[in-house]
C-alpha cells in the first residue's frame, strides 16, 4: 500500500504515520470494528464516490447492532470522506471508514472503551486481477462454511466477522484458486468472501436471500435494480451447490469486485464462457462509474463545480 499524506481521525485530519492505537486497544483482541470499503471513480464528468450516503447509513446500521453510538452523524463522515480525498489528491481511490473500540478497558465487555473512528484512502487496482472482469475468475466451493444464523449477525459489516471470509480466501488461494464461494449451515449457496453471488440459468437471475447469512451488499442491490430495469426475472431464493455448475453464468458482485464473470467453478467451466447477462449489466454499471452518467444519484462528486460544468464543455466542442 502506497503511504498518503492525511488520514482523517477522529474529525481531524492528521499526517499518516500519525495514525497510530494502542497495542491494548479492545478492537485488537476482540476484533470491535466496523467498515466500510467504498470507492472513488475518475469519471468522465469528474472524481466521484460510488453509494457514499448508502455505504455510511450502513456503517451506522453496523455499529448499531453491536451497541456501539458513532460519535460522528453520516453527514459529518460523509464531509470527512470528501476532505480526506481531496487533501490526498486522488482523482480516483478505496476509501475505508471505520469505526473501532480503543483503550479503556480490555475484557469481553465493550462499554468502558472508547469509540474511535478513521477515515484513510488509497490506491486501488483491480481486486480478483486484471483480466477478471473480461475472461472470468476460477473460483471453489469453500470448505468453510458461512456463520450460522443468531450466532454472529452476518447483517452488520465488522471486524471480526472477517476471520471467516479469511479462511475462505486463504484456502481459494493456496489450492489454485482466485476466490472461494461458501455455503450455509444448511449446505446452500452464500456468497464469496468478500462478494455477493449471482446465478443465471434459462435468463432468470438468481442470488441468495439474507436468511444464507450473506451481508445485503449495496452493489448487490444496484445489480438487481438494474436487472430489472434491463428486463431480467430476479429471484432472491435457495441456491443448490450443484446448481452452480449447470449455471449458464455465475457472476460475483462487490465494492472492490464490481461486477466479475466466474468462468469456473471447482474445476466445471461455467455456461458457455459468453457471459451475456454479465456483460448487459457491467456495459449499464461501468456507463456509470466511468463516464459518470447517474441518473438514480449513485455518485457523489468530489468536485460538484466541475462535475456540473463537465457537460457544458462536451457540448460546447461539438
Amino acid at each position: 500500500m502506497q503511504k498518503l499524506e492525511k488520514i482523517w481521525m477522529n474529525g481531524h485530519l492528521i499526517n499518516w504515520d500519525d495514525a497510530k492505537i494502542h497495542v491494548l486497544s479492545h478492537v485488537i483482541h476482540y476484533g470491535s470494528s466496523f467498515f466500510e470499503g467504498i470507492r472513488c471513480y475518475n469519471t468522465k464528468k469528474g472524481s466521484a464516490v460510488l453509494f457514499l450516503n448508502q455505504h455510511l447509513r450502513r456503517l451506522h446500521d453496523s455499529a448499531k447492532i453491536y451497541r456501539t453510538e458513532i460519535p460522528f452523524t453520516q453527514l459529518e463522515l460523509r464531509e470527512g470522506v470528501l476532505e480526506t480525498i481531496r487533501a490526498n489528491h486522488l482523482p480516483a481511490c478505496y476509501i475505508r471508514p471505520i469505526v473501532f473500540r480503543g483503550e479503556g478497558a480490555l475484557g469481553v465487555n465493550p462499554f468502558k472503551s472508547s469509540v474511535e473512528t478513521v477515515i484513510a484512502v488509497w490506491e486501488w487496482g483491480s481486486y480478483l486481477g486484471d483480466e477478471a472482469m473480461e475472461k472470468g475468475v476460477d473460483v471453489r466451493v469453500s470448505s468453510w462454511n458461512r456463520i450460522a444464523p443468531n450466532t454472529i449477525p452476518a447483517l452488520a459489516k465488522a471486524g471480526g466477522n472477517y476471520l471467516n471470509s479469511g479462511l475462505i480466501k486463504m484456502e481459494a488461494i493456496t489450492e489454485g484458486f482466485v476466490e472461494g464461494i461458501a455455503l450455509d449451515v444448511h449446505g446452500y449457496v452464500s456468497e464469496g468472501s468478500g462478494e455477493n453471488v449471482f446465478v443465471v440459468r434459462d435468463n432468470v437471475i438468481y442470488t441468495a436471500g439474507s436468511a444464507q447469512s450473506i451481508l445485503s451488499g449495496i452493489t448487490r442491490k444496484a445489480v438487481m435494480e438494474m436487472a430489472n430495469e434491463l428486463g431480467y426475472e430476479v429471484k432472491e431464493t435457495t441456491i443448490a451447490r450443484e446448481f452452480l455448475y449447470v449455471a449458464d453464468e455465475v457472476f460475483m458482485t462487490g465494492t472492490a469486485a464490481e461486477i466479475t464473470p466466474v468462468r469456473s467453478i471447482d474445476r466445471i467451466k461455467i455456461g458457455n464462457g459468453e457471459h451475456e447477462v454479465t456483460r448487459a449489466l457491467q456495459e449499464r454499471y461501468f456507463d456509470v462509474i466511468h463516464n459518470g452518467n447517474d441518473t438514480k444519484g449513485w455518485l457523489t462528486f468530489v468536485d460538484p463545480v466541475r462535475s456540473e460544468a463537465a457537460p457544458r464543455e462536451v457540448a460546447a466542442k461539438h
